[in-house]
């Protein structure tokens, strides 16, 4: 039988049975599964960050990320000396980041903390509730608000800031076979009582016109992820700035990375427990499900949308350019819990730690 949430299993199976091909394409299925309004994993009320969680995030190593977010977001608005700065957070999770960053603004620049405003975008009535507890202190500066009102406000003097959310955009799954390109869909077995899935010619014709933008070339046999809701978000964001930047932190990669050879199965992976695995057709609503962003396409995304300047670098870089290092601090070594002894364990982690440090990108795009 089917593992999972069964309210959501019933809903998913309805939804294929009323649709004419008793199946969906799998960017369908990922989009339920994680954002279905009843019981998608993240609009569930379960913690997904941290011990009691299914991962980790920078943002739970010590406080250093935020500290060095608000340096580089500080840097972007040194220029807007007088009047209104906003700064607006997509998909924040727990509020933990935007705390850090707003108590490093406070205490480094509290001219800039007084003018600013900083709009908290969540989608997840969940996560939502945490974020209004965990920034309580910095209720004067904050301002939370959904996505319809944030596209009536003007965007002038903006900083963009995402931590982790477009490798959570649902996904298109695509396979060069046979001469040419499929899209993998999911129906339900009913003799084995679960969900399956089988490989259909790719219909959508904006799935070709991705991979002939970004140059792509899969090889036979080759899985591959299209993430479309990335790179429109991108475009999105760019084209209504006027003045200012889009910040992304995510992991992933240029194109021709993430599509190479060597990457026969795609980067999708689902995490359940702190373990790893690629079973998205398992645990239905009770896992994450993400794959690595194409940065290629989102630097392509911008610059249409009228993006002039960009950088990209990898998160070691960044945290560097950052000043990092001037957060190590001497203590004597006796107790390794100590304020001192954690911070420094915080910087050597988030530089060092799995490889991480180079997998995470930082995209900074400016108008």
């Amino acid at each position: 039988m089917q593992q999972g949430k069964k309210p959501l299993i019933d809903w998913i199976r309805r939804r294929l049975e009323a649709s004419p091909e008793k199946a969906a394409t799998f960017r369908d299925f990922m989009e339920w599964c994680l954002y279905q309004p009843d019981y998608g994993y993240y609009m569930s009320e379960k913690s997904k960050v941290g011990r009691d969680g299914d991962y980790y995030t920078s943002a739970a190593i010590g406080g250093v990320m935020g500290i060095m977010v608000a340096r580089l977001m500080l840097k972007l608005s040194e220029s807007w000396r007088g009047g209104r700065i906003v700064w607006v957070e997509w998909g924040g999770g727990t509020g933990q980041l935007a705390k850090q960053i707003l108590d490093e603004v406070r205490s480094s620049d509290p001219e800039i903390y007084e003018r600013l405003t900083y709009f908290v975008i969540e989608k997840s009535p969940f996560h939502l509730q945490r974020q209004r507890e965990t920034l309580l202190d910095h209720q004067q500066a904050v301002c939370f608000i959904d996505e319809e009102l944030w596209e009536k406000e003007g965007s002038r003097r903006t900083v963009i800031f995402s931590n982790e959310l477009l490798d959570a955009f649902p996904v298109h799954r695509v396979q060069w076979s046979e001469g040419r390109l499929k899209e993998q869909r999911v129906y339900w077995n009913e003799e084995e009582g679960r969900f399956a899935s089988r490989w259909t010619p790719a219909e959508d014709k904006r799935l070709e016109r991705y991979l002939e933008r970004n140059q792509i070339t899969l090889t036979e046999g080759q899985t591959a992820e299209i993430n479309l809701s990335a790179e429109e978000w991108i475009g999105r964001q760019a084209a209504r700035l006027e003045e200012g930047s889009l910040v992304t932190v995510d992991y992933g990669d240029v194109a021709e990375e993430l599509y190479s050879q060597h990457r026969m199965n795609g980067t999708l992976m689902c995490y359940r427990d702190h373990l790893a695995g690629d079973y998205p057709l398992e645990h239905i609503g009770e896992q994450d499900m993400t794959s690595h962003v194409d940065f290629s396409a989102c630097i392509r995304a911008g610059q249409e949308s009228g993006i002039r300047e960009w950088s990209l670098m990898t998160q070691k870089q960044f945290l560097v350019e950052q000043g990092i290092f001037s957060l190590l601090q001497n203590h004597s070594g006796s107790d390794p819990f100590s304020p001192e002894a954690r911070r420094n364990r915080a910087v050597r982690q988030l530089l060092i730690s799995d490889g991480m440090s180079e997998l995470f990108k930082v995209l900074v795009q400016t108008k």
